[in-house]
């Protein structure tokens, strides 16, 4: 069954899953409604390094709010990542491919469609980074692109380092 944005806004457990690093469980789920309170202390306690690579309209109730309000609105699909009740992570789909994006990547020689490119952008909580977490969750990134009909996922913002692979 091919998701959109949606299917998934009314339900979630279509692209909820979950994984293991070290013994230790996480869920990969959409945002929801519920999570305001989960994602603002989320957003209040990146360091300012990890602030200066993952940019957010604000890092306070009104930003985790702005956040929830855009569910199944614009081109954007966001999932959490729980360790247990703490929301340890943050991750961004987009489905739209801003205009600078395809022009830069145009300039290597790589042709950027929404029909078959999405763009991602993963924020990890500070004490959760550097574990192996982006390791163990990538296959279920590649699994959410490819529910919505994508075959190539471009990191959010990032270069371009020799030729990207389809998956």
């Amino acid at each position: 069954m091919k998701l959109t944005l949606a299917k998934v806004a009314q339900d979630p457990s279509l692209a909820t899953n979950s994984f293991e690093v070290d013994g230790q469980e996480f869920v990969f789920r959409p945002l929801t409604t519920e999570d305001i309170p989960l994602l603002t202390e989320f957003l209040a306690g990146l360091s300012a390094e990890s602030r200066r690579l993952s940019t957010f309209d604000g890092y306070d109730q009104l930003a985790a709010q702005g956040l929830i309000d855009a569910i199944n609105r614009y081109d954007k699909l966001r999932f959490c990542i729980q360790d247990g009740s703490r929301m340890v992570g943050l991750i961004e789909f987009s489905f739209g491919l801003p205009q600078e994006d395809i022009d830069r990547f145009a300039m290597a020689g790589i042709k950027l469609t929404e029909n078959s490119d999405c763009r991602f952008g993963p924020t990890l909580a500070d004490d959760y980074q550097d574990r192996g977490i982006g390791s163990k969750l990538f296959p279920l990134v590649t699994q959410v692109a490819r529910a919505f009909g994508k075959s190539r996922i471009i990191l959010w913002g990032g270069g371009i380092i020799g030729q990207p692979q389809s998956y």
